[in-house]
């Protein structure tokens, strides 16, 4: 029997969540995993909510559509709580990783999730806004993603961002984003 995890993303335009689950959907690839990475949006300005999708197996994807049953709920802005359902249809035993300053007891209770969903938050814009000097949470929140589901190992995850960051950006900024998925990493708290 195949193993198919799949993740889906909630941010607002231009937080990075379509290269968030990009960056994971790659890293997955290099363990020779099949992979699925996919937005979810319309003429989107930046702010706007957007969706998007990853799908990690060990086995050929036979599905190419989007994921209403995810095992796995990342939100990368916490207002997008009071204007969207981020965990309808998350599975039993599902996963939410959120970026938001409350505490994870705080975030379970605001989502109203099952006990059998487990709940990691940790502050990714903030550790953007500290290392990448931008608020753009999408670098720290595979780091939590890593942490509390293993889906990709988080050295893979270093070394895809290298490779994929060492095309276009300085050294510096590459820099600034290791620091920011092994302080999320580190600073991912569970409920």
């Amino acid at each position: 029997m195949s193993e198919l995890t799949e993740i889906r993303w909630h941010a607002r335009a231009g937080q990075g969540a379509v290269t968030a689950a990009k960056l994971v959907a790659d890293t997955a690839l290099l363990q020779g995993a099949y992979i699925q990475a996919m937005p979810e949006y319309g003429p989107e300005r930046t702010g706007a909510p957007l969706k998007a999708y990853t799908r990690v197996s060990n086995a050929p994807i036979e599905v190419h559509n989007t994921i209403v049953n995810p095992d796995i709920v990342v939100v990368l802005d916490d207002t997008l709580l009071d204007a969207v359902d981020v965990v309808e249809g998350i599975k039993e035993n599902g996963s939410v990783i959120l970026n938001t300053e409350m505490s994870a007891a705080d975030a379970r209770a605001k989502l109203g999730v099952a006990p059998s969903v487990s709940v990691a938050v940790v502050d990714a814009s903030g550790i953007a806004i500290d290392t990448i000097k931008r608020d753009i949470p999408n670098t720290p929140i595979v780091g939590a993603l890593s942490k509390v589901t293993g889906v990709v190992p988080v050295d893979l995850v270093k070394e895809r961002l290298k490779e994929t960051f060492g095309k276009k950006f300085s050294q510096e900024m590459i820099d600034a984003n290791l620091s920011s998925v092994d302080r999320a990493y580190e600073e991912v708290h569970s409920a």
